[in-house]
């Protein structure tokens, strides 16, 4: 298994997301300029339709900005093909989702063993084990996500996004479906893979106390930026 690569520095220079809706036009990014250093940790946190999401996507390079750029290392996303960016995707930039995003008739343990073989790592095998037994489920790889509980899926999909070892993580409210116990949980799991990984790790959250954890907090507002907390 190879080494993983350094945690990245991303950033957004003037963005802004335009989508149609009714006949108009809705800026639902509109010139976010934000700078995420590498290995940090950073919540995003606004009310519904404030672009949370929106900005998550940009980030993976799911998605293109309308105007603007975004960097990952100082290169312009917008400036990669797509087929650049599914490599970018698969090899960089984890993600966790909050509906799990599982595959039903894939195991767990081969759901964390799919984004390995997808990259061509020889011997995938002993990291997709080691991940599951630091998630708890050494002795569930064979089940099903149907078999699981909604916090089993949820470590399920957190050993995913790490088998790879992604040297940037994304999250889209990755406690939003789990109870409040089972999400503290999850949480903690997040963070500690995060620590031991070395990844910069971003998080979409609506939840303050999930926010907390985060070294830096970046409020949106009708797709600005409002405010940042916490870091220099």
């Amino acid at each position: 298994m190879p080494e993983p690569a350094p945690p990245p520095r991303v950033e957004c220079r003037a963005v802004r997301r335009v989508l149609p809706s009714g006949g108009r036009e809705i800026a639902v990014l509109d010139g976010v300029d934000l700078r995420i250093d590498a290995g940090d940790f950073v919540a995003i946190l606004g009310p519904s339709g404030s672009g949370k999401s929106t900005l998550l996507g940009l980030l993976a390079g799911l998605d293109r900005p309308t105007s603007g750029s975004v960097l990952l290392d100082g290169e312009p996303l917008e400036d990669l093909g797509e087929d650049a960016l599914a490599l970018l995707r698969r090899r960089r930039v984890g993600f966790v989702f909050q509906s799990f995003q599982l595959l039903g008739n894939l195991t767990a343990r081969e759901n964390v063993l799919l984004p390995l073989e997808l990259n061509g790592v020889a011997d995938a095998g002993p990291r997709t084990d080691e991940l599951l037994r630091r998630v708890g489920l050494g002795e569930r790889g064979h089940h099903y996500p149907s078999q699981l509980s909604g916090g089993e899926q949820q470590r399920v999909a957190l050993a995913r996004a790490f088998a790879p070892r992604p040297p940037l993580l994304l999250a889209d409210e990755p406690t939003g479906n789990l109870d409040a116990a089972t999400g503290a949980a999850a949480l903690d799991l997040l963070c500690e893979l995060r620590e031991r990984e070395g990844a910069t790790l971003v998080l979409v959250t609506h939840d303050a106390e999930v926010a907390a954890r985060a070294r830096r907090r970046i409020h949106l507002r009708a797709g600005r930026v409002e405010r940042i907390e916490g870091g220099p």
